[in-house]
């Protein structure tokens, strides 16, 4: 057979292929390879803003691409049975596409995120931001990295405060004997123990029914998520702000499946995240008394709950008991990480 007629021929098979939808333009094939669902975990469920922010995302996502990814929200953990602590591993194992961490659910795999946790470390949101927003912040993201996580924004579930119902606590005497339930860490357990109380570890799941039945006494939660689950009427009728440690959220997608995006969809997705979070940090900030909103503690008095607000030297009480706990979990993280940490909250607060 000639040259001529042989390009001829394989010139007839594309051309017959590209009728019988064999070959696409690679824009349109990079489209179809897209799945129809991608899976998007988080704790706890509306109107909680760390919840909230996953919704936001997936539909800012959708408005973005002309509904090209469709990103569906599974609140409640119930993609691993309502334990948040599981996400992290089955994202890594596929069964999570997405999700909105909290970073006490994944410290116990991922050891540098408890230095959100290392007990009065950060004190106010503007520690928070410090941390966040700066080279510590992004030394987070580069850990997270190597758990095949692209992590793509920080944000906020809110600074923990305490509640129970059995008295004021202001010192650290009060909390003795006090059986106190903690989401996920074996610090908030020492912590605890620190203090004179009987710490519980449970899900968030199991939480309402075991306050309901007395089965602890108390818990520790920022204040806008006891106020949408209504706290104060599973006999929860103190609370002790106190800001003992932070609770960050992150924004991430699994390695896998934003490798299968194209540049112009992982930009997009990185920047409807952003969004979402701006928007979720500023929900969790509302109305404890930023710029003068006081509307969540206003919406605890008129349930009935009384709010002990800590001065400075009421918190160090509580600081100096635990610190044993805080030098011992700074290694855990790390002491460079925490000492880098240390600096970037003393010139933010100064």
């Amino acid at each position: 057979m000639s040259t001529t007629r042989l390009g001829a021929s394989r010139r007839a098979l594309l051309i017959a292929g590209a009728g019988a939808g064999l070959v696409l333009p690679l824009r349109v094939r990079a489209q179809q390879q897209y799945r129809p669902e991608y899976k998007v975990s988080v704790v706890g469920n509306r109107p909680i803003p760390l919840s909230d922010g996953a919704f936001v995302w997936a539909d800012l996502v959708r408005e973005r691409s002309n509904g090209r990814i469709n990103m569906k929200v599974y609140p409640g953990s119930q993609l691993v049975g309502g334990d948040q602590t599981r996400e992290l591993v089955a994202m890594r194992q596929g069964v999570i596409d997405m999700a909105v961490f909290s970073t006490i659910n994944i410290s116990p795999q991922v050891r540098e995120m408890n230095i959100f946790s290392l007990p009065f470390l950060l004190r106010d949101h503007r520690g928070f931001d410090a941390i966040v927003n700066g080279e510590v912040g992004q030394d987070l993201f580069r850990v997270l990295a190597t758990r095949e996580v692209a992590p793509v924004a920080w944000g906020e579930n809110g600074f923990r405060e305490l509640s129970n119902s059995k008295r004021e606590v202001r010192k650290p005497e009060d909390l003795r004997g006090m059986k106190i339930r903690f989401a996920a860490g074996a610090i908030f357990s020492e912590i605890f123990t620190a203090l004179g109380a009987n710490p519980l570890q449970m899900s968030f799941a199991d939480l309402q029914p075991a306050l309901s039945t007395g089965a602890v006494d108390g818990q520790e939660n920022p204040v806008n998520l006891f106020l949408a689950f209504r706290m104060d009427t599973l006999a929860q009728k103190h609370l002790t702000i106190w800001n003992y440690v932070a609770d960050a959220g992150i924004f991430v997608v699994a390695k896998s499946i934003m490798d299968g995006f194209n540049a112009a969809d992982r930009t997009l997705i990185t920047e409807a995240a952003q969004e979402a979070a701006r928007r979720q940090i500023a929900g969790s900030r509302r109305g404890i008394g930023i710029g003068g909103d006081r509307s969540a503690f206003e919406e605890c008095a008129r349930r009935g709950v009384a709010v002990a607000e800590l001065t400075a030297a009421e918190k160090d009480a509580f600081a100096a008991a635990t610190r044993p706990v805080f030098d011992k979990w700074a290694q855990t993280v790390g002491t460079p990480l925490v000492q880098k940490a240390q600096a970037a909250i003393a010139r933010a607060t100064a």
